[in-house]
């Protein structure tokens, strides 16, 4: 029977090329001449540091790394920001945990929203992964573009169409 993986990814080699583009523009701009800009991707723990010296930095900061990931094809949400928090030296903290795999929560949104939808399919949870089976492709491809019109809390990616 056919079938697909529904599963939220992030690729770890565009995120550091997007923070690299991040710290280039950081050295360039005038607006951070002056007082610390920082940001640090840690792969180990998946998180993603920034470090300003005050609060409108901050918030420069994390717009340029979204837009920075736009252009690298990958989701902001794949990113959930903490609050921020007093660093040493008079500046501001903020780290950012990256999201992969779906979470229970979610699973359970994309399987009620499959089967609420009426499409013959057979979605399962499996994991950090929703796991959709049915007997055609059209049907599959159906659930694909149902999921595509719905937002959730993270970026999904449909991967493993077997036939």
């Amino acid at each position: 029977m056919p079938s697909f993986d529904i599963v939220s990814k992030i690729d770890l080699q565009e995120l550091d090329n997007a923070i690299n583009n991040v710290k280039k523009e950081i050295q360039t701009r005038y607006d951070f001449k002056t007082g610390r800009a920082e940001i640090d991707l840690n792969k180990k723990d998946k998180k993603v540091t920034l470090l300003a010296s005050d609060d409108m930095k901050l918030r420069a900061m994390q717009e340029m790394l979204a837009s920075h990931l736009v252009r690298r094809k990958l989701d902001p949400r794949c990113m959930e920001f903490a609050d921020p928090e007093d660093a040493s030296g008079n500046a501001i903290r903020v780290v950012a945990t990256l999201r992969e795999g779906v979470n229970k929560e979610t699973g359970q949104k994309i399987v009620k929203l499959i089967k609420a939808s009426g499409i013959k399919v057979q979605p399962a949870i499996q994991d950090e992964q929703v796991r959709v089976t049915g007997k055609k492709i059209d049907e599959l491809q159906a659930v694909i573009a149902l999921l595509g019109q719905e937002t959730f809390d993270r970026p999904l990616q449909f991967e493993n169409m077997k036939r």
